[in-house]
């Protein structure tokens, strides 16, 4: 079985843990997912079987949108409700108005110290486990990107805010900073993804539905396609003697000009390559030496081409089809 489809976590078990009961539910032994939810969190957590779980670390790049429970007066030490409480404070003073006041200084491109209880590693060891041993380490900060930031909802003493940020931002962070900003400290007392890349909720089946589809082997009717999934990369549809090409790993030649324009970056661009039938051939990478030309950075199936003559050139054309950790946690 090689698909992927998106999940809506409850509240409770581990991101590992849904992997392990999708695991045995479906029989398959690669299980992979992508963008970790802690416990605390619930909603839309992307999983991958087979042969896809190679396309996990193009979904775990995506933007992705939570919806988050601020709660003031309270810091703990893991920044969230599970932790032990730090600080109490009074937070009569907050209200809509003064949280609303401290949103803009977290929109856009932001400067953020992930939670000491969290899974980067300084010096080869992870935070989590120098905090539960008391070991006090200076922690980086990190650029991160909240695209969009509104509060939905006052009822006091907490504020629902609508996220939506790049890979690595840490929602009980921000809780935490804004919590600060007000004076009287916060802390992240829920969390829900409603989005994940191009998965949003609605995409996403209940566990206890996946699991009975899986074992029932109906799945077909939650699962979303290698190619669908990753279908917010441009796009190039190889001939028969490219998909030969591609599977062999030569690069293969494709009109870039205006893909190169249209996206503006700077580093090397990736595109998802379909065979003549539409289904993923494999996903290709600019060659930096030769930039009308793509190289295969990963394939996925054989093509059908053993009656092609050797040495014919065809140039493929392309489009563009799209529109991608913690707390999230990233």
């Amino acid at each position: 079985m090689d698909a992927i489809f998106a999940v809506d976590k409850p509240v409770g078990p581990t991101s590992h843990d849904v992997v392990a009961r999708i695991r045995r539910a479906s029989g398959q032994r690669r299980v992979g997912h992508a963008g970790t939810l802690d416990p605390l969190a619930s909603g839309v957590l992307v999983i991958a079987l087979g042969t896809a779980t190679r396309l996990l670390e193009y979904l775990t790049s995506d933007d992705k949108t939570y919806v988050a429970d601020v709660t003031f007066g309270v810091t703990t030490r893991t920044y969230d409700r599970e932790g032990d409480v730090v600080t109490r404070t009074d937070p009569a003073g907050i209200d809509a108005m003064v949280v609303e006041a401290q949103l803009d200084g977290f929109r856009g491109t932001i400067q953020q110290r992930p939670p000491a209880f969290s899974a980067v590693s300084v010096n080869g060891k992870r935070m989590y486990d120098l905090a539960r041993r008391g070991i006090e380490v200076e922690i980086p900060v990190r650029t991160v990107t909240i695209s969009s930031l509104s509060l939905d909802n006052w009822t006091p003493p907490t504020a629902r805010l609508t996220v939506t940020c790049t890979k690595g931002t840490y929602i009980r962070s921000l809780a935490h900073d804004i919590g600060d900003a007000t004076g009287v400290g916060a802390h992240l007392s829920g969390l829900r993804r409603t989005r994940s890349g191009r998965f949003g909720i609605g995409d996403a089946p209940a566990l206890e539905d996946l699991l009975e589809a899986l074992r029932q082997r109906a799945w077909h009717r939650f699962e979303t396609s290698p190619e669908t999934a990753v279908d917010h990369l441009p796009t190039i549809h190889l001939s028969p003697v490219q998909a030969r090409d591609i599977d062999q790993g030569r690069p293969v030649l494709a009109l870039v000009s205006r893909l190169v324009n249209a996206t503006n970056l700077d580093g090397p661009i990736r595109a998802r390559a379909l065979d003549p039938e539409g289904r993923l051939a494999a996903i290709l990478i600019t060659d930096p030496a030769r930039p009308d030309f793509w190289r295969p950075e990963k394939v996925f199936h054989a093509a059908q081409t053993s009656q092609i003559p050797p040495h014919t050139t065809i140039v493929a054309t392309h489009e563009t089809d799209g529109s991608d950790t913690g707390d999230g946690y990233p």
